[in-house]
């Protein structure tokens, strides 16, 4: 697989910023200035990962993540949405469109660069364990085939959200924390509000509830989630 990454963002200055930092750190880097080109780039250059301005010109950063989410081949194309401290509506905005995780501006390139390296560190060891196939009453989940499936039918996840689904099933009953979920998944100290792991257990329990009335995923006030051991 290469290790070509994706930078989007209008602003010459912030792509060429992480562009140095990146290739630093071995990675191959691929610009594009608007939401048009970083579509083009992704289906010819098949990047492992896109770092995601919100404010694009031609199609907007919300509407990039929408239409990569939306295509088969890229769904699991884990995506860093990049975003101003105004923003605040539309981190939320992209985190239910599906983005893995958020930077804001102005951002350390240091911190940037732990994230890239800890979702692409996760992605690259999914299979490095020894139970790959875990049942917790209608839902299974794949390590192998990298899927989970309720009912036998097969559920659309982000990489993000297969993550915390692996966490859930393979400790059914088990309370996790917010900040142990953001620290295991995102695999970084976050220092932000908890707002990311809220959307992404907000995005699982209604893709779990088209195919089942179960509530598997239960809020542990005070404290984070679980899954019933039902």
């Amino acid at each position: 697989m290469s290790n070509k990454i994706l930078v989007v963002d209008d602003e010459e200055n912030i792509v060429q910023l992480i562009k140095f930092n990146l290739e630093k750190e071995g990675y191959e880097v691929i610009a594009a200035y608007d939401g048009e080109k970083a579509l083009e780039e992704v289906d010819i250059e098949k990047p492992k990962l896109v770092i995601l301005d919100l404010m694009l010109p031609k199609v907007d950063g919300l509407e990039v993540c929408r239409k990569i989410r939306g295509n088969n081949q890229y769904s699991k194309l884990p995506i860093i949405m990049l975003t101003a401290k105004s923003e605040e509506l539309d981190k939320v905005l992209g985190l239910e469109m599906g983005a893995d995780d958020y930077v804001t501006k102005p951002f350390s390139p240091r911190e940037l660069i732990a994230r890239v390296k800890a979702i692409l560190r996760r992605a690259n060891t999914k299979n490095n364990t020894k139970k790959s196939i875990v049942r917790v009453k209608d839902l299974q989940l794949d390590l192998d085939k990298y899927k989970v499936e309720i009912k036998g039918n097969e559920l659309d996840l982000t990489p993000k959200e297969f993550d915390l689904m692996a966490i859930f099933l393979s400790h059914p009953g088990q309370v996790f924390s917010r900040d142990y979920l953001l620290q295991e998944i995102w695999g970084y100290d976050y220092h932000g509000d908890t707002r990311t792991v809220d959307v992404h257990i907000r995005r699982l329990r209604k893709k779990i509830e088209e195919w089942s009335e179960d509530d598997y995923i239960s809020t542990v006030r005070g404290v984070g989630y679980k899954l019933k051991d039902l």
